[in-house]
């Protein structure tokens, strides 16, 4: 008889059943798109900046880690994070049902509403609903608001972001009867609606009040504003589902920079209004 097999064979018994020990988190790398204005950006001097990097610095105190932002493409963040190229996304991103079959969420740490844009001085300017607001659940449909839109959309082009709610937000009701035409980046497409290439773009509406701003003015919103649960429950920050301790690490760091109003000094900052989730 094998003994050293058999002591082998029962401790590999013994490692099938011990709970796996929680990591201790003295260290963490976020990813952020840097070119996402103002939720994140690429200064002149390389450094990430805007209201999520800030946030995050915050954030990674609070949850006494040390935290290293590094830059990547919006399109590969998720299968990269599972891959373990880094541990935390932090780039407006959505928690939704879809996106949580494949990654965890902290709690939300923004909430934020989108929009159609389209060209100043554009015929599709001041579509019906523009300046008003439309709650939407995943899923709905014959909003009359919606419906009055496709209406004057018809045959248009409107350009989204790949891989992001709102491009599946445009498919869904707008793929049957305009052209969807997608970007690797938000400032590629809206390159594109100011030099008419375009006729419309659909994307987080904070997001683009600092585009308008980068624009001159040539841009403007049309049509309303939609808001509910078709984005989700807001923006959190994605992590691996082994990591729950990282994710309760960092949920409890937001949950704090919400009470004490970090959160809303920050997008005021940022954003000129408050993102906090209601």
């Amino acid at each position: 008889m094998d003994f050293k097999k058999i002591a082998f064979s029962g401790l590999l018994a013994v490692l099938a059943v011990a709970p796996a020990s929680a990591k201790d988190w003295k260290s963490a790398t976020i990813t952020l798109e840097g070119a996402y204005a103002p939720w994140n950006l690429t200064n002149a001097d390389g450094t990430l900046g805007g209201f999520e990097p800030e946030l995050a610095k915050i954030l990674c105190e609070r949850a006494k880690i040390e935290c290293k932002l590094v830059a990547s493409d919006w399109d590969g963040m998720i299968p990269a994070l599972n891959a373990g190229k880094f541990d935390v996304i932090m780039d407006a991103l959505s928690i939704t049902d879809e996106r949580k079959q494949v990654i965890d969420f902290t709690v939300p740490y923004a909430a934020t509403p989108a929009a159609f844009a389209t060209a100043k001085g554009s015929p599709l300017a001041d579509a019906a609903g523009t300046g008003a607001t439309v709650e939407m659940k995943p899923g709905q449909t014959g909003v009359k608001e919606i419906e009055a839109l496709k209406a004057a959309f018809k045959g248009k082009t409107i350009g989204i972001q790949a891989a992001t709610v709102y491009a599946k937000f445009v498919y869904d009701n707008f793929g049957s009867i305009a052209e969807v035409r997608e970007y690797k980046t938000g400032a590629d497409r809206d390159l594109d609606l100011q030099n008419g290439r375009i006729d419309l773009g659909f994307d987080d509406a904070v997001y683009f009040n600092n585009a308008f701003e980068a624009a001159g003015g040539a841009l403007v919103f049309t049509g309303p504003e939609v808001v509910g649960s078709i984005w989700g429950e807001g923006e959190g920050l994605g992590i691996r589902k082994a990591d729950t301790d990282l994710r309760d690490k960092f949920s409890a760091a937001i949950k704090s920079a919400l009470a004490d109003g970090t959160v809303k000094n920050l997008s005021m900052k940022w954003f000129k209004v408050d993102v906090s989730p209601k």
